[in-house]
């Protein structure tokens, strides 16, 4: 990012200049690398799946010339990213770490030359070999992450997973918590152009606006509901729109609205009036996670309860069984 007349915005060229003038990146003790520019280059806020799926090409194309990959991504849409990659690299047996900064690079307090420079040395470990995401030395499981903040260095938790490690005066890898290989080789599922939507429930919802939400062809809503899983009941209506829209093939998951703690939809009357209306449970899932797998799942060709099934299965460290 450069700093411009309406505030901060991508431009080409830039970080290649800028990586040139900071000495660290000489250190021996780093490994060299290749920077890549997409074309064109976004505010992560634009970011799309089918930017997720040129991000996974741009890896398998480089993926036996190299040992690892940094992925350069503006916070505000990082963990869905790195939750998309999660699924769309299947047979990663290598580190790719997503990366970014709360300041831009440019800045003189930023925090992108720790984050970039701790990124490099994950990625050409072999001891991680999953999709993660680095930023103020916590470093955690890409699908299990989500942005908690947007003014502090600390802009990322993983609510339901303790970090896959630490840097702190040394790099600290939870082991027990790593991910295996995956059997190869790389392989990307193109993404299909499928419609989803997310929809955050809230006091007052009516039936008439998800009727709306689900009027057009929707082939999958992510419900983030309340505490584990409960819905209001004083709209009757709502209940016979999710069940119509199930009926007609739609996949509905339910997602918490907590930051932490996961989905029972056997726990209150509301949360089982959903089973029955067809909504499946995303158990601890993220909400970015959900939707991302959601799609990629849609994406695949497969017949609704199948698509329900692995949503519910862990595929990728996602969730917890």
């Amino acid at each position: 990012m450069r700093r411009g007349p309406r505030g901060f915005e991508p431009a080409r060229g830039h970080l290649a200049g800028l990586l040139e003038r900071m000495p660290e990146l000489a250190d021996p003790t780093l490994p060299s690398f290749e920077l890549v520019e997409f074309e064109p280059l976004l505010d992560s806020a634009d970011v799309e799946p089918r930017d997720w799926e040129s991000i996974a090409r741009a890896v398998q194309a480089r993926y036996d010339a190299f040992d690892g990959f940094v992925v350069l991504h503006g916070t505000d849409t990082m963990a869905y990213t790195a939750s998309a990659l999660s699924f769309l690299l299947d047979g990663l047996a290598k580190p790719v770490v997503l990366t970014g900064s709360q300041i831009p690079l440019a800045e003189p307090r930023s925090d992108a030359r720790e984050n970039l420079v701790t990124s490099l040395l994950l990625a050409a470990r072999d001891d991680l070999t999953e999709v993660c995401l680095y930023l103020n030395g916590v470093i955690l499981r890409g699908n299990r992450s989500t942005k908690i903040s947007a003014s502090g260095f600390d802009a990322f938790t993983s609510p339901n997973e303790p970090p896959l490690g630490t840097a702190g005066v040394t790099l600290a890898l939870r082991r027990e918590g790593l991910r295996p290989p995956q059997p190869g080789p790389l392989t990307v599922t193109p993404l299909a152009d499928v419609s989803v939507a997310a929809l955050r429930l809230f006091p007052g919802v009516r039936s008439d606006l998800l009727r709306a939400l689900l009027a057009a062809p929707v082939a999958g809503l992510v419900l983030e509901t309340y505490g584990s899983g409960n819905a209001p009941q004083r709209d009757e209506a709502l209940f016979e729109v999710l069940g119509a829209a199930t009926a007609r093939g739609t996949v509905v998951v339910n997602c918490t609205q907590c930051l932490r703690g996961r989905v029972d939809m056997g726990g209150y009357v509301g949360g089982d009036r959903l089973r029955e209306a067809g909504v499946i449970s995303g158990f601890d899932m993220t909400a970015e996670a959900a939707l991302t797998k959601l799609i990629w799942l849609l994406s695949l060709g497969l017949d609704r309860p199948e698509i329900e099934r692995r949503m519910q299965r862990d595929l990728r460290g996602e969730l917890t069984p």
